[in-house]
């Protein structure tokens, strides 16, 4: 639910949201270790309730870590890749006010890997998924991956469907065009065989 509510912007009306890839809920642990620890440390130091201007300056810390926190979160969270039925977004959150995002469509993928590399990676099962563009020859990484594998797998299924679709979508035209062309044709005899 807040996945769909915080992406949304991203993706096209006629669009699909399939999947929503976030780096291991390790780093987001990680990430929110200290500003947690600093902001109920304030809290309980609020409770025992202190001498006015030692209290206006935890109210003050509280306040600035709870946005600490906040900011910890949202650049956790916000670095995702949206997996949709038409490509792959790549949405970066640098801060407060600073977003970034890169569409590469599932036909300009020349090909997807994944690497899980050391003993962590291995044990908890994340690593690194590439993507790598036909145009440029450029890749777009999403590192810290949790279950690489059965991301990159997803991947290949929605560009396979996507594929295939597009296909459809030619073939039928092609048939249209053969048609129109024949009924031209078929027409053109007619009017010069009035037998």
């Amino acid at each position: 639910m807040l996945n769909r509510l915080l992406f949304r912007r991203h993706v096209e009306e006629d669009e699909e949201m399939v999947r929503i890839i976030h780096k291991h809920w390790l780093l987001g642990l990680k990430a929110l270790l200290w500003p947690t620890v600093i902001l109920t440390l304030c809290i309980v130091l609020l409770a025992l309730q202190p001498a006015r201007p030692l209290f206006i300056i935890l109210s003050l810390m509280t306040i600035w870590c709870m946005v600490w926190w906040l900011r910890c979160f949202f650049d956790y969270y916000l670095d995702a890749w949206i997996i949709t039925s038409s490509g792959i977004i790549d949405v970066a959150w640098h801060g407060w006010f600073h977003r970034e995002s890169t569409r590469v469509l599932y036909s300009d993928i020349q090909g997807v890997s994944y690497e899980i590399s050391g003993v962590w990676g291995t044990l908890l099962r994340f690593g690194m998924v590439s993507v790598e563009k036909i145009s440029t020859g450029t890749a777009i990484s999403l590192e810290s991956v949790r279950n690489p594998r059965r991301v990159e797998a997803t991947i290949l299924k929605c560009m396979e469907t996507y594929v295939h679709a597009k296909n459809l979508k030619n073939a039928k035209h092609v048939q249209e065009l053969l048609a129109d062309l024949v009924a031209g044709k078929m027409q053109e005899e007619e009017m010069e065989d009035p037998a």
